[in-house]
């Protein structure tokens, strides 16, 4: 029994669920590279995952992910997430800023030991304790000696 390809898909996530979709069709399926890409997340865009079944089912497998795409398997209800308010959009841009701004994201395909040190996250933090010092040593001189 060979293999053919039926779709090849960006993200393990998805390829995973179109398979399931398919084995509940009755169309057995393989989900290639798989493991690789868990390994190394940046390895999914280079491969691609790709889905395999049998070659005499590659048709009718494509045809069930034609309709799938065309959202004839859709719901009325839509999806069950609701809308993300724009107070919560604004708090997670923030926190990704300063994840950013203080060497957060550093990818993880590296080891730690190969890792840069973030300097700039360190830099970030000293010159807030800087400021924070010299903010409490003002309002103290104010305070204490009024002008």
């Amino acid at each position: 029994m060979s293999l053919r390809e039926i779709a090849r898909f960006a993200d393990v996530y998805e390829a995973e669920l179109a398979g399931a979709f398919l084995a509940s069709h009755g169309i057995d399926v393989t989900v290639t590279e798989r493991f690789q890409t868990t390994v190394d997340p940046l390895m999914q865009r280079a491969l691609g995952i790709r889905l395999m079944a049998p070659a005499s089912t590659v048709e009718e497998a494509r045809a069930l992910l034609a309709r799938v795409r065309a959202g004839e398997f859709a719901t009325e209800d839509g999806d069950d997430l609701e809308e993300m308010d724009g107070g919560t959009r604004a708090a997670g841009t923030v926190m990704a800023l300063a994840a950013f701004a203080a060497g957060g994201f550093w990818g993880n395909s590296l080891p730690r030991r190969f890792r840069p040190v973030a300097w700039q996250g360190m830099l970030l933090v000293f010159a807030a304790l800087v400021a924070a010092m010299i903010a409490i040593v003002l309002a103290a001189e104010l305070i204490l000696n009024p002008p």
